[in-house]
């Protein structure tokens, strides 16, 4: 059964799940374009399994950062960040992430990764890169998309990796029917 993340958001949350290299971050710069070509605001939760610093040495708030501030917000006219120092070991929350998301501004949510979290999510399977699917056994995958035939049988829809467009539309006819103008 698929969980629900009550009280975290009021917006669509799709997952994207698969193993490292089987391309997961390529097909969301295909998809994102096209969801904002139809009006469809997207925000996007990335999980990194390494450490990662989006700030610069020398600019204020990485010297402020590592002065040791435990949260650093910067902001411009353009942008904001939050940058949050976290203890070792302590692994990402996606409900508590999804809570820091600005939801009025938004249509849907992609997830990158956090395939162990229950939560709606296509599968990416791709044969070469040696992996077993993620499905039957992950419950709250609800369509996969491959590059070739699958080594189980599903009743699931199978969507073609490599079509970007006919994931947009799986992601729009079930989650946003009525947003088919093109925006802003």
């Amino acid at each position: 059964m698929m969980a629900d993340m009550p009280n975290k958001t009021r917006k669509p949350v799709i997952g994207f799940a698969a193993y490292s290299g089987t391309g997961k971050t390529t097909l969301l710069k295909e998809i994102i374009p096209l969801l904002r070509g139809k009006g469809i605001r997207v925000g996007v939760i990335k999980h990194a399994h390494h450490s990662f610093d989006i700030d610069t040495p020398g600019k204020d708030s990485y010297e402020l950062r590592m002065a040791g501030a435990s949260q650093m917000l910067i902001a411009s006219r353009q942008r904001e960040a939050l940058l949050v120092e976290k203890e070792a070991g302590c692994e990402a929350d996606l409900g508590r992430l999804l809570e820091k998301l600005d939801q009025n501004s938004l249509d849907m949510i992609l997830v990158e990764g956090f395939k162990d979290e229950a939560f709606a999510k296509i599968e990416l399977y791709r044969g070469g890169v040696g992996k077993p699917p993620l499905y039957p056994q992950d419950a709250d995958i609800i369509a996969i998309a491959t590059d070739g035939e699958l080594p189980v049988a599903t009743h699931l829809p199978v969507l073609n990796i490599n079509a970007a467009d006919q994931i947009v539309d799986f992601l729009c006819s079930r989650f946003c029917p009525a947003k088919t103008n093109p925006g802003p």
